[in-house]
């Protein structure tokens, strides 16, 4: 057993299911479903837990994007896109799920429409190759 602090975390797993149904989100986006679904949080948790996600390999940053507009601190934002890493394990919350289908209906949500293209998970996990007949439930 290892010393220290385990590195998982129930806010990232969580954020890692949002992006699991999102593909892909920015941080502000990300905060406002987390909302929606789970306990209150601070954005700024929000912003710990994604940097940390991107250290840890869970997340990814997939692009980042200027905008420009009319800001209080300026005319331009840089809006950084997350997307799940190679070391993510999505739970899949069927909670998670519902609260997107219920934002994407909703004019007024103020999220980015285009962000909430929900994935479909898959039917059955892929089958290993290597296994012989009759032991594919076996793997993991």
């Amino acid at each position: 057993m290892g010393k220290g602090r385990p590195t998982r975390s129930g806010i990232r797993q969580n954020i890692i299911d949002i992006l699991y149904f999102m593909k892909q989100g920015y941080g502000y986006d990300i905060y406002k479903v987390y909302r929606e679904v789970f306990p209150n949080v601070t954005m700024r948790v929000i912003y710990y837990h994604l940097k940390k996600g991107v250290a840890l390999g869970e997340l990814k940053v997939s692009e980042i994007k200027k905008e420009q507009g009319n800001y209080s601190w300026g005319s331009t934002v840089e809006k950084i896109y997350y997307g799940l890493g190679p070391e993510a394990k999505p739970i899949g919350s069927f909670r998670v799920k519902e609260a997107l289908e219920r934002l994407k209906k909703m004019p007024d949500s103020g999220l980015d429409m285009p962000l909430l293209e929900l994935s479909q998970p898959s039917k059955e996990p892929e089958q290993s190759k290597d296994l012989p007949p009759g032991q594919e439930g076996l793997a993991q």
